[in-house]
């Protein structure tokens, strides 16, 4: 998201509730199926999976660097996940598909309240929500967070979780160039959950802007600690191909 939700701050015009919420059976779908491809074309490696509450409202915070970032956090997370996804990915069969997961479209051009609605919903109904607080795929490096995860972890009170998805950009595969390639390994470090907040409940811009600073302190120091646990710092900033 590009900008604050409009008067959405003070909750008065966005819902925590909403009849099209995405369902929790269609993410645990979404899981199952994940959980086959990651581990079949790939070789995970999962670190802190248990860091990741059991129960009650979560968001993962993930680091993006390639298209393939979010179907692996979904695939090696222990509980079932719903994530913000750009609306263009949502074409033909594949948007159906997409939704009947319990992924939820975000048109980013705009304050997408329907968007917005059905996050809201996944986190009052205790479930999780997966966000790529950059915006888009950039390095994966946290440098350039948007407003979008303070306001979901300000309003919803859901705890954050960091995620650093490590070596999905490392190398191009032979058969298709545009993925890693396969059995190769990717790592996935879920780092220590922490509140986005001050505890003053405040939804203010300021506050808001505030939530941003802290989360990106958070995130940037988990992909730091990411990296020396898995031994790819040497690998950090370095191009596809290379």
């Amino acid at each position: 998201m590009r900008r604050h939700p409009r008067q959405g701050e003070a909750g008065r015009e966005v819902s925590d509730d909403a009849s099209d919420t995405p369902t929790e059976r269609g993410a645990e779908v979404g899981r199952r199926i994940g959980v086959g491809l990651m581990y079949g074309l790939w070789k995970p490696r999962v670190l802190g999976a248990w860091k990741v509450p059991a129960t009650g409202p979560v968001i993962l915070a993930v680091n993006h660097s390639h298209n393939i970032d979010g179907p692996m956090v979904i695939g090696v997370a222990p509980r079932a996940s719903h994530f913000l996804v750009k609306k263009e990915a949502f074409v033909g069969p594949l948007a159906t598909f997409m939704r009947s997961l319990g992924q939820v479209e975000v048109d980013r051009s705009t304050v997408d309240r329907t968007a917005i609605t059905q996050a809201l919903g996944v986190l009052a109904r205790g479930g999780v929500l997966g966000i790529f607080p950059e915006g888009s795929r950039g390095d994966g490096d946290f440098a350039s967070l948007r407003s979008g995860l303070a306001y979901f972890a300000v309003r919803s009170g859901a705890p954050v979780v960091p995620v650093a998805v490590l070596g999905s950009t490392d190398r191009r595969g032979r058969l298709i160039k545009g993925l890693p390639p396969l059995r190769s390994r990717v790592d996935v470090v879920f780092g220590d959950p922490f509140e986005a907040g001050d505890g003053s409940g405040r939804r203010t811009r300021a506050a808001l802007d505030e939530a941003t600073v802290r989360i990106q302190k958070h995130l940037t120091a988990h992909l730091d600690n990411a990296r020396r646990l898995t031994g790819r710092q040497e690998n950090a900033g370095r191009p596809a191909g290379h």
